[in-house]
């Protein structure tokens, strides 16, 4: 019975020193595991190979009984791979906004009220808007910055009413895109 298999065994018994025990031999073949788990993840990665052996350390002793060291790697691998996609899904949740609310668009004076919002994001995006639909973005510049509502725009720009909502609404998802992917 190797070292591993042992204390294992006492963990499962209940001995509270045998996990202090655990971490020191099981370390350096968690840490390669780890960084071979993060090898195959995108560049950028915030999680260290460190970080992730403790995470899953912390998440596997004393969660269940192992049938040996085989079964406790194998739970180990499994644990890291969920850390690393409960990862992923919270950087996207935070990508697409997190837990801040939409922000409207139709809001008059976006861009003095929200600090949310990156201008210089915002005004690029019209600037490529421009170069597509140069009414839409007229008609977004004049709704975002001068905090005009779509009929007085539609009255600035001498635009029938059904036109300026129907250009406003498309400028609005145009640029909710561009913005999103800018991020």
């Amino acid at each position: 019975m190797s070292d591993v298999t042992r204390i294992l065994s006492q963990i499962d018994s209940g001995d509270p020193a045998a996990a202090e025990q655990l971490l020191p031999l099981v370390y350096e073949e968690l840490r390669k595991l780890a960084a071979a788990k993060l090898a195959h993840e995108k560049p950028g990665q915030t999680l260290s190979a460190t970080a992730l052996v403790h995470e899953a350390y912390l998440r596997l002793v004393g969660s269940q009984k192992w049938d040996g060291r085989g079964h406790f790697f194998a739970a180990a691998a499994e644990a890291m791979r969920r850390i690393l996609i409960q990862n992923v899904r919270r950087k996207r949740a935070q990508k697409r906004g997190g837990g801040i609310g939409a922000v409207q668009l139709a809001d008059a004076d976006l861009a003095a009220q929200d600090s949310t919002i990156d201008i210089v994001a915002l005004s690029d995006a019209l600037d490529l808007l421009a170069v597509e639909d140069p009414l839409a973005a007229a008609l977004a510049k004049i709704r975002i910055f001068a905090g005009l509502s779509v009929d007085e725009a539609a009255a600035a720009l001498g635009l029938p009413h059904t036109t300026a909502y129907r250009q406003w609404t498309y400028a609005q998802a145009w640029l909710r895109a561009k913005l999103r992917d800018a991020e």
